[in-house]
Formats: structure tokens, C-alpha cells, sequence
């Protein structure tokens, strides 16, 4: 089991691999030949950040099978996708923050979050595989409103508002995502659980499919959709994004 994290050390950024509590320190690039110090540090000793630091965060939308059912439309037969402003990214333990001058609802979706390990351009399901470097939890949270818009439904506004992306705590290299769950617990009070099997397009066909799109370069994140149970965040709650042998991504509102 590995899982990489970036953390804070007084006024140093690193990274390294987290082995219980304590973390052995890296040096170079996370996603080419990263070589072990020898220095460790303990978990408690440091602030985790997020995991990578995307230049862009690409999420799906109606890739789970169970709430298209709910909504009572078919699954799609090519990704459906928005990108979601590096801006918005957000460390765990931080605080989502409402947006200034908007007073609407604002709702999380906990999703798997699949990190480029190297770069991919119209390569095919097989090499998609090789270019995932592991996963992580997203906390894909939106304002509804602008997205109810009828002339022009404002996707990038709605998700793309600062601190709308937390991500973490790890990246886990050798996820078996298709016998793992999400769980978001709302204030300890479980809201979402749903297999991540249930997915429609897999997250190695969503990175073939994306690349011939655009160029997915190592570190950019692919946020692969939200299922049943997604609810609102109200100022004062904590809501934490679980996934089995990820960890939990856990933030505050207000």
C-alpha cells in the first residue's frame, strides 16, 4: 500500500509516502523517479495540503448508474464534463468558504478523484491504465442556483468558486476502486454511500476518452462523478469524503 502526500513543515513544502503516522520525505518530481531522503517526519508535526496540484480538474457528470435511474435518464455515451478552476482547489482541514454576494445553496458531492501520473494525449483504454498514477477524495462542492439558469447554465461559476475543490488526504497508488465506497459524512451523520463499481465509464476509459479531448498532463485530476445523496452545507457543519484505503478528506463550512 502506498499513499503519497504533500505537507507543510513550518515554511518548507514536501512530499513524501505516509506509512501510519509518520511520513518518509521525498525529493524531486512525485510522478518521475521520486527518491527517499531518509528523513521522516510525523504525522502530527506537519499540515497536510492537497496531494498534487492540478492545472486542471476535469468532472463528470451522470457517470453513476444508480442516480441517472433516480433521475430517470440514460447513461451517457460520451463523458459529460465540466473543468473546475485550480483556483477553487482547497487543502483538507481547511474551510469551504460561501461565496461573497451569494446567498443560495451550496451542496457537496463526494466523489474518487483519479490523478495523471503521466501525460496522455489520444491514447487508447490500455495505455489510459498506465497513465494513472492513483486516487484520491474530491469534494466536488457546488452553489445549485446558477446552475438552474435556463438560458445559460453557469457550470464554471457554479463550481468553480474559491475553496470549492477540496482534495486529499493521499493519493493511493494501488486503489482496487471496484470493490471500494464513498461515504460523506455530514457532522458525523452518514449522507452518501454508494460503490464506486455502480460508475458508467471507468476511470481508464474517462482518461482515454478525455485525452483525445485535450492533453492530460501528470498531476491534473479527473473528478469521475458524484452518485445518490448529495445534500447542503450549512454554515458551522464539517463534512468529511471517505474512501476504503484512501483515508478521509474532512473540511469545514462557514
Amino acid at each position: 500500500m502506498t499513499r503519497w502526500v504533500r505537507f507543510r513543515k513550518g515554511d518548507a513544502v514536501g512530499f513524501g509516502t505516509l506509512d501510519g503516522t509518520s511520513i518518509a520525505v521525498h525529493a524531486g518530481d512525485m510522478f518521475a523517479h521520486p527518491q527517499a531522503t531518509g528523513d521522516t517526519y510525523a504525522l502530527d508535526d506537519v499540515a497536510l495540503l492537497m496531494p498534487c496540484t492540478p492545472g486542471k480538474v476535469l468532472g463528470m457528470w451522470r457517470n453513476y448508474r444508480a442516480l441517472n435511474h433516480k433521475n430517470g435518464v440514460s447513461d451517457p455515451v460520451d463523458p459529460l464534463y465540466f473543468i473546475k478552476a485550480n483556483t477553487s482547489l482547497a487543502d483538507p482541514g481547511t474551510t469551504i468558504r460561501p461565496p461573497t454576494g451569494f446567498s443560495g445553496t451550496v451542496i457537496f458531492e463526494g466523489e474518487l478523484g483519479v490523478v495523471l501520473g503521466k501525460q496522455a494525449t489520444a491514447v487508447d483504454p490500455d495505455a489510459a491504465e498506465a497513465c494513472i498514477f492513483g486516487y484520491t477524495c474530491v469534494n466536488d462542492v457546488t452553489a445549485t442556483e446558477p446552475l438552474q439558469d435556463t438560458v445559460f447554465p453557469h457550470w464554471t461559476r457554479a463550481k468553480g468558486f474559491d475553496t470549492f475543490g477540496p482534495l486529499g488526504p493521499c493519493i493511493r497508488t494501488d486503489l482496487d476502486w471496484r470493490a471500494a465506497h464513498v461515504r460523506v459524512l455530514l457532522d458525523g451523520v452518514e449522507r452518501q454511500n454508494y460503490p464506486l463499481a455502480d460508475m458508467v465509464m471507468s476511470p481508464a476509459t474517462l482518461v482515454s476518452r478525455l485525452s483525445w479531448d485535450m492533453t492530460l498532463m501528470p498531476g491534473d485530476v479527473i473528478a469521475v462523478g458524484t452518485s445518490v445523496g448529495v445534500g447542503r452545507l450549512k454554515p458551522g457543519c464539517t463534512v468529511s469524503v471517505e474512501i476504503d484505503g484512501i483515508g478521509a478528506l474532512t473540511n469545514r463550512y462557514g
